[in-house]
């Protein structure tokens, strides 16, 4: 049984003491491909490093909407993005829990990022946080080719379905397990099996029955666990389900 991890910060200074020895034990576990995801312009030009380091792992390239600074970054993005091992740009999108003062700033970095994605014939990763609609409306206005993935989806029920009706894919993490996600069995059920993904989001949101600790990719099976319990399904099933979609949506042959 194999397990690909959609998103993680491999590249997160909460990995500088471990990070080769974490990743080697979660290839051993059984985690045989995932990804590293840039959230800056460092951070993405360190995804690119240990992507090129390890066959199994790849790189994902983007400002996030709370990274958002110098517009000139973006063009270094689209630069950086032209290696084979990165498979998306993200993780890109809006955010209006942290930042409220620079909404239009938002915006603009993440069209200009879905720009770059079209140009470079990549799917995008998106990072929403109470920005739904206007998450939505810019993906109505702005075509995304290769579409992409609603990453760490929030348990948004209207989000869903028009992310859905774009063509999106959906991935899980920590959240729909934790105790108080009172509608996360609700919302997986909404999702179709050819649109779901796993992660876990590492080193944050760690699932139960490992909440509050350091999180790495060897816990995405408690992800799958769930995703099968309510499907009602085995876990190999949705262990391969979840892989072959992320091959698909990345085009990993």
């Amino acid at each position: 049984m194999e397990f690909f991890d959609t998103h993680s910060h491999y590249n997160d200074e909460k990995f500088d003491n471990d990070r080769e020895e974490i990743i080697k034990n979660t290839y051993l576990e059984g985690v045989t491909k995932f990804t590293v995801v840039g959230y800056d312009l460092n951070s993405s030009k360190q995804a690119v490093y240990i992507a090129n380091k390890y066959q199994y792992i790849y790189a994902i390239c983007g400002i996030s909407p709370n990274d958002v600074n110098n517009i000139n970054e973006v063009e270094e993005i689209y630069n950086i993005s032209k290696n084979n091992k990165v498979v998306a740009i993200g993780e890109i999108g809006l955010d209006y829990y942290w930042n409220k003062e620079n909404k239009d700033n938002q915006r603009e970095f993440f069209i200009k990022q879905i720009d770059i994605a079209n140009k470079l014939n990549k799917p995008i990763v998106i990072h929403t946080r109470e920005a739904v609609n206007d998450t939505i409306e810019i993906l109505k206005n702005n075509e995304v080719k290769k579409t992409g993935i609603f990453h760490c989806c929030p348990l948004n029920r209207e989000l869903i379905k028009q992310a859905l009706k774009l063509g999106f894919m959906i991935s899980f993490a920590g959240p729909v397990t934790f105790k108080n996600s009172k509608n996360a069995d609700e919302v997986i059920n909404m999702v179709p099996l050819e649109k779901i993904l796993i992660e876990t989001d590492s080193p944050y949101l760690a699932p139960e029955p490992k909440r509050g600790t350091r999180n790495d990719s060897r816990n995405v099976k408690y992800i799958a666990e769930k995703i099968a319990k309510v499907k009602g399904l085995e876990l190999e099933e949705v262990a391969k389900i979840t892989y072959d979609n992320a091959l698909r949506i990345f085009e990993i042959k």
